[in-house]
């Protein structure tokens, strides 16, 4: 399969971004992703003016974030060529995405900061709303934000990229629990907004530009062509990503702790191999294959929520015998690094 690495969730002029659309593409470009997913409050306009394209060797994809009348339940929707109300319930935007062959994921699921009031949170409350593709497990933003204070403002402002440390366990456990009973694929976001303010009454500093942000957490996806050729149309190029994010072959970097292009966590049955998102019916044993792209590091494996062993180096090999849910976490120097989708075994 060919690998693509890509950043998720941020915000143009077009709603409460400083950038505008094609610049953040461009800039998208500079730090070498291969594609960004656009995804401005409530609204498709990006789409609906042409910024949905090429530029250079990035694809900057359009899709939405969608809330209901509380400003909460906050929806990174995929692939739809229209918005919806936010008198809508969680319930019925979910459906709504789907039904129109969309993907959908839950952003910033565990939102508590307090630091800013004129910043609030903006958590997941209606766990029974439907069947959502997946969630946001890592969000650069809520962390940051969440991790700010009095006293550590001024490192937070000056390293945006060192004050990130992991996801909120309070997500892993949730995300490990809901895929249980359904796939629930696992995205990373990095909520760029590029917001501008004054310091001192005179001189104005962009907090976070997006360039910055394009460093830190990223999704990578697995599919079966390349993306960049002359025989795929946009529509195809489209539907390959998309459907990468909905079947979980894609897995979660902070790239500021290292480059994880390379990183691999399959399954082998015999000459058989699964990736991330796929099932695999157990007989006998399954092994469990990682394999990192550079330097040694502490490979973790994860069952049902549960650290079930934990090895050091630069490939792992696990024999299950048991059903479960199986994904890794990789820390690298003892920093949260790499996080895997599932791979389900089943009976």
């Amino acid at each position: 399969m060919y690998e693509y690495i890509g950043s998720i969730h941020m915000h143009s002029k077009f709603s409460d971004g400083s950038g505008d659309a094609d610049k953040i593409a461009q800039i998208a470009n500079e730090v070498g992703l291969d594609f960004i997913i656009l995804t401005d409050h409530n609204t498709l306009r990006a789409l609906h003016e042409g910024y949905e394209k090429w530029y250079g060797n990035t694809l900057m994809l359009v899709g939405c974030e969608l809330n209901d009348k509380f400003n909460k339940n906050h929806y990174l929707a995929f692939n739809i060529d229209e918005t919806f109300s936010t008198r809508l319930t969680a319930k019925q935007y979910i459906k709504k995405v789907k039904d129109s062959g969309g993907i959908g994921f839950i952003a910033h699921p565990h939102e508590e900061r307090s630091s800013m009031k004129e910043h609030p949170p903006y958590p997941w409350t209606d766990w029974d709303a439907g069947e959502f593709t997946g969630i946001e497990i890592w969000n650069h933003m809520s962390e940051w934000m969440e991790g700010l204070t009095e006293k550590n403002k001024y490192n937070h402002f000056v390293h945006p990229l060192r004050s990130i440390v992991a996801p909120p366990q309070k997500t892993l456990n949730k995300w490990d629990e809901l895929n249980k009973t359904r796939k629930v694929v696992g995205i990373g976001g990095i909520d760029a907004h590029a917001h501008r303010i004054n310091v001192l009454g005179f001189v104005e500093v962009e907090v976070f530009p997006y360039k910055v942000l394009f460093k830190s957490i990223r999704t990578h996806i697995l599919v079966n062509k390349k993306l960049r050729s002359k025989n795929l149309s946009l529509e195809e190029v489209k539907e390959q990503i998309y459907g990468s994010l909905k079947s979980g072959k894609c897995f979660v970097s902070n790239n500021y702790h290292g480059d994880a292009k390379g990183f691999r966590f399959f399954a082998k049955k015999g000459e058989q191999i699964f990736q991330m998102g796929d099932s695999v019916k157990i007989d006998n044993k399954i092994k469990l294959k990682v394999i990192l792209p550079k330097n040694n590091a502490k490979i973790k494996l994860i069952n049902k929520g549960k650290l079930i062993s934990t090895i050091e180096g630069r490939e792992g090999d696990f024999i299950v015998t048991k059903p479960g849910q199986y994904r890794v976490e990789v820390y690298l120097y003892d920093k949260a690094w790499i996080f895997s989708n599932h791979i389900r075994i089943e009976n």
